[in-house]
């Protein structure tokens, strides 16, 4: 029986699981492998971590196949790193994919189907009957990535800034200020506009939570976060029905934090999508990307 190795690396974790059959032998969570994120030599040694555990806490000494969903999986380079790390850990076939990919497959099984991300980074990418795919955003946390954590930490900081200028009273800056220790409002500056900077992705729990607690800055962030993640969808949906003559919904589903912990982007999120499309179906509970990375190694195995 084949036994397979599955990858799910996000900007923020990675996950890996080996299988067997239906069986799961192994089940590890590690740091980013973005190097993006990280940096090259981090990313390298949270792999190698991450291998190490999951390969003795399956009692294996190699894979039939590997799926590794990564982020940021086509800048040059990354591809090569990985199947190289990965042979060296007796890995004989692999594969290095787009997260956005094995999340697609986790929902869809290689069917049609829209999936928006919505975690650190947004992404939405579609897949028509034809097996035709169309996408959204996903230009990185400076260039896109609206409705993402990054971006709600972001604007929540610049619109809170607008507030001080205009006296408007919002807890936000404050907030921020006690999560990166900065007590004045010129240290938060100065360490919000530093190079790399801090992880404004990090704040978008405590943005949420601010913005349960009535704060209006807080809650026109999150507001506008779900409206861009409803218009990803329906954008895609459209390129979908435009390109391959579509006249039947596709179903659409979800992954990421920001949609899973944040109410008041959940929320209107399903309610934007039922307003605009009440005929598209739309998955309740958020995709597991690590399932799409067992499913497509185990399809590369039995290729082999």
């Amino acid at each position: 029986m084949n036994t397979v190795l599955g990858i799910d690396g996000g900007g923020t974790r990675t996950r890996a699981s080996i299988v067997e059959g239906e069986r799961v032998l192994a089940f590890v969570e590690h740091g980013s492998i973005k190097r993006l994120r990280v940096g090259a030599r981090v990313a390298e040694e949270n792999l190698r971590t991450l291998l190490g555990e999951v390969f003795k806490q399956a009692g294996v000494q190699g894979v039939r196949a590997a799926s590794a969903g990564v982020a940021s999986a086509n800048m040059p380079g990354v591809a090569e790193w990985i199947s190289v790390v990965f042979r060296d850990f007796g890995v004989e076939r692999s594969e290095v994919v787009g997260d956005e990919v094995i999340a697609l497959d986790a929902a869809f099984k290689g069917g049609p189907g829209i999936l928006q991300i919505a975690g650190t980074g947004t992404n939405c990418i579609g897949r028509a009957p034809d097996g035709g795919r169309e996408c959204y955003g996903g230009w990185s946390s400076r260039l896109g990535d609206n409705g993402s954590g990054y971006w709600i930490g972001l604007h929540a900081v610049r619109r809170a800034l607008k507030a001080h200028d205009r006296e408007e009273p919002t807890r936000v800056l404050e907030t921020v200020g006690q999560i990166w220790g900065t007590p004045t409002i010129d240290q938060l500056v100065n360490l919000g506009d530093s190079t790399p900077g801090p992880d404004f992705a990090a704040l978008a729990p405590a943005i949420s939570q601010l913005a349960e607690e009535g704060d209006a800055v807080a809650a026109g962030v999150l507001q506008e976060a779900a409206e861009d993640l409803v218009e990803s969808v329906l954008l895609v949906r459209g390129k979908l029905r435009r390109k391959h003559n579509l006249t039947e919904e596709v179903p659409a589903a979800w992954i990421g934090s920001v949609i899973g912990k944040a109410r008041l982007v959940r929320e209107p999120f399903f309610a934007g999508l039922r307003a605009a499309a009440p005929q598209m179906p739309v998955k309740e509970s958020e995709v597991a990307g690590i399932e799409g990375a067992i499913w497509r190694a185990q399809r590369l195995a039995e290729a082999s």
